[in-house]
């Protein structure tokens, strides 16, 4: 019977049941289409068998809080030590070029050692996994490979067992199809084994792996934490040189691989919860304007026996009925917008493509539907229950139910609203702010008609396979600056904003010490600064001179010559670097800082070295060439000159702006969305404004009349309502504003050059949220002082 009524009630009031539906809609659409991200991103478990038992093991620095690569013998130690472990593995992926057919393609390809398929419990779903004698130092190997590579590759054929892969100058063949889906780790489509085809570094201070475990069933995350620090408390008393301040970090896998993006979607999903509350406040105003016209209703059915709950379940029911179709026309919202939280996330959010609307986030929005009916409805059903029988039966009383109780609560629904708009408005005031400072900052380098072409070598690990890249990036490198529209070509390891290694250097001396400061190591071809618009501050560039056979020479960075020679010229110094074994380089030249780790980090000290005198990191490349063209215009003419000198070269081409607005992408993401939540979050609350002075103007009319018949004028009147606005906006402002100086440490660590308590923020974002709100009573104020007194006086 409950049901019947609150469907007749709210088919014969459209305008309210539609209005309602769409404002609930919005909020609960956006949480749910967030809460979809947040479910296949962070709390969905990882699709493997055991996953809570799947632990990463990476190195931790006393000085840095980010737990990062192991080495080798490091990694043996705690391999043969520990007990909490069922197996153990570490592994190595990059980018390189693969061949299975003609042509040569950019493939995620990783190295693993034996027990690495162990911890996930793979079996192929063809074929097997790797022999003993495929594993066996200095073997000739296999790969596995992904299901989807198998399917875009071989058409799903198991013939594609035993076809050969070529990598890195070798004919692996294929011995086994992983099962779907696996890509671990990032994106995997070939695995091969560790120390086959190509050699591995058994220094104990080469940080050049990841490490992951799977617990025993009986071993809990805290007892092999407590293992393997004991183990590395050892280790750092026996090898002093290359583990002082080294620790371990186990970490459950799936943690580490959300580490970089917990944070932001969990405010992000806190965002839209306040969303969702400013919708439920707003609901609630309208429910108590409603319950005006049925004053009289509500009377009359407690005057023939109807109990106070009984009141309060039928309209606690049509509350309920209200959130339920709003939920599903939220439902319907929240597809629409997952698609676009996955086109506008950055691309490295893992598991970004799994979020979709299934059971759990059904059921979530369910909930939160429920939660919604009772957090507008309840409040007004009270009230609405709340009746005199002498004073609501008269004919015309209407202010039985809402007196002075209703128009607290009315009043204070909207000093919410405006307190939780100036709290999102803040947030995304700091962000905006960062985001711009971010876009401002001297990177030391112009991103701007830069065409970057990655390539990768195909070649062996062998002195004679690295010699032969060098030649083909020596023949390279002349055709390209030939090219009509290229002013400068260079090449480099690592394009500005990626680091593709840092090590501890000294000066004029081969001796290294723990506590040596590092440097961050880049090779590149002569013109690479030219062509990245990297200024030349003393000495010279590299040149063609720079051979195997000449002197080693390098080029530091402002940073690194103010550190290592206060108040003298590095020009002619020797510099000693861990970088290629400790090679004497004499420093030839010094250029300007560049963030090389990324806009929002600071310049660090780097060292730069000519690619031909570096042949182990040479094989794989990023040709840079600045151009006034369009630099998707040479994309053509770059790829013929590189496959008419080796076919089995890979390139991928990008510009180095699109690199750029790559790295910056997760402050962009968050900064829109927040944003987005903010804007529609001010428009919510604008709109409870308007409808609070909207009907006091109505409840107010008979003052209104009496006051002008005795002289007010309509601007009189016009100030009286907007007073009144002034006052809901100035209180929601001060709770507003407290709140969000409270909730702007839970942010910092994402604002780049901008303070958490920025008081310009603050006062520009208060400023917009008062004249909007004043701007929203405006039109019921106008309308007051309009009113014909006589009309009024009379009704």
């Amino acid at each position: 019977m409950d049901l019947k009524f609150a469907l007749r009630s709210l088919r014969n009031n459209p305008s309210f049941t539609i209005l309602a539906i769409l404002v609930m809609a919005l909020g609960i659409g956006a949480n749910t289409a967030m809460f979809s991200v947040v479910n296949a991103v962070l709390l969905k478990p990882l699709d493997y068998t055991n996953p809570d038992r799947i632990v990463s093991v990476l190195t931790k620095w006393s000085d840095d809080p980010v737990p990062g690569n192991i080495s080798i013998p490091d990694f043996n130690d705690w391999h043969h030590q520990s007990a909490a472990f069922s197996a153990m593995a570490y592994y190595d992926s990059y980018n390189t070029s693969a061949m299975t057919g003609r042509a040569a393609e950019y493939t995620q390809v990783a190295r693993v050692s034996p027990e690495f398929f162990s911890i996930f419990s793979l079996q192929p779903v063809v074929g097997r996994l790797f022999s003993a004698d495929e594993q066996k130092q200095g073997s000739g190997g296999a790969v596995l490979i992904s299901y989807s590579y198998w399917q875009s590759h071989f058409a799903g054929n198991a013939r594609a067992l035993g076809q050969p892969v070529r990598m890195f100058d070798h004919s692996l063949s294929i011995v086994g199809i992983l099962p779907p889906r696996f890509h671990y780790p990032d994106k995997t489509d070939i695995w091969f084994p560790t120390g086959t085809i190509i050699g591995e570094n058994e220094n104990r201070g080469a940080h050049n792996y990841r490490g992951v475990g799977l617990l025993k069933p009986a071993a809990s995350l805290r007892q092999a934490q407590t293992q393997l620090s004991s183990i590395a408390a050892v280790l750092r008393g026996q090898f002093k040189q290359t583990n002082t301040g080294v620790d371990v970090a186990v970490t459950r896998l799936r943690d580490t691989m959300v580490m970089d993006v917990e944070g932001s979607l969990y405010l992000l999903l806190g965002a839209v919860a306040l969303v969702l509350l400013i919708a439920c406040a707003n609901i609630a105003t309208l429910l108590l304007a409603r319950a005006t016209a049925r004053t009289r209703e509500i009377a009359v059915r407690a005057a023939i026996g109807a109990s106070r709950v009984r009141i309060v379940r039928q309209l606690i029911t049509e509350g309920l009925l209200l959130s339920l179709l709003s939920g599903g026309v939220g439902v319907l919202l929240a597809v629409w917008g997952v698609d676009a939280l996955v086109k506008l996330a950055p691309s490295d959010i893992p598991r970004l493509t799994d979020a979709r609307i299934d059971g759990w986030v059904l059921a979530f929005t369910f909930t939160i539907s429920i939660i919604a009916s009772l957090l507008f409805g309840l409040a007004p059903a009270l009230h609405a229950s709340r009746v005199d029988l002498n004073e609501a039966l008269k004919q015309g009383a209407t202010r039985s139910v809402l007196g002075g109780a209703a128009g607290r609560l009315r009043s204070g629904l909207v000093v919410a609203e405006i307190a939780f708009s100036m709290l999102l408005l803040a947030g995304a005031g700091l962000l905006i702010k960062s985001f711009v400072a971010i876009q401002n900052v001297r990177l030391g380098f112009r991103p701007d008609h830069v065409v970057v072409m990655q390539t990768s070598v195909p070649v062996s690990a062998t002195r004679e396979g690295r010699d032969r890249a060098i030649r083909f990036y020596q023949g390279l490198l002349p055709q390209l600056s030939a090219l009509p529209g290229i002013s400068f070509v260079g090449a480099t390891n690592a394009t500005p904003g990626s680091v593709a290694s840092d090590s501890p250097y000294s000066i004029d001396h081969e001796q290294y010490f723990p506590d040596s400061p590092d440097s961050l190591d880049t090779v590149i071809a002569p013109g690479t600064f030219a062509a990245l618009g990297i200024q030349p501050k003393r000495g010279r560039d590299f040149s063609p001179v720079d051979t195997p056979q000449s002197q080693p020479v390098a080029i530091i960075n402002e940073s690194l010559a103010r550190k290592a020679f206060p108040g003298k010229d590095p020009v002619g110094h020797i510099i000693f670097c861990a970088f290629e074994y400790g090679m004497p380089m004499k420093i030839v030249g010094i250029v300007e800082d560049v963030r090389q780790s990324g806009p929002t980090s600071p310049p660090e000290r780097q060292l730069y070295a000519p690619y031909s005198q570096h042949p182990f990191y040479a094989t794989s490349l990023s040709v840079v060439a600045r151009t006034p063209l369009d630099p998707s215009s040479l994309w053509q003419p770059m790829r013929r000159i590189v496959q008419q000198r080796f076919p089995e070269v890979s390139v991928k081409f990008t510009t180095l702006e699109t690199l750029h607005a790559e790295i910056v992408a997760p402050q962009w993401f968050r900064t829109l969305l927040l944003g987005i939540f903010a804007a529609l979050a001010v428009c919510l609350a604008m709109a409870g404004v308007y409808g609070v002075m909207a009907y006091m103007v109505g409840q107010r009319s008979s003052e209104i009349g009496l006051r002008m018949a005795l002289g007010a004028t309509p601007a009189d009147v016009s100030r009286l309502m907007l007073r009144q606005a002034s006052r809901l906006t100035a209180a929601g402002l001060v709770i507003g504003l407290i709140g969000s100086l409270a909730a702007s440490r839970l942010i910092t660590n994402m604002l780049f050059e901008v303070r958490p308590t920025d008081p310009g923020t603050y006062a520009i974002v208060a400023v917009l949220l008062a004249v909007a709100a004043l701007s929203a009573s405006y039109l019921p104020a106008r309308r007051a002082s309009r009113l014909d007194p006589l009309t009024t006086l009379r009704t």
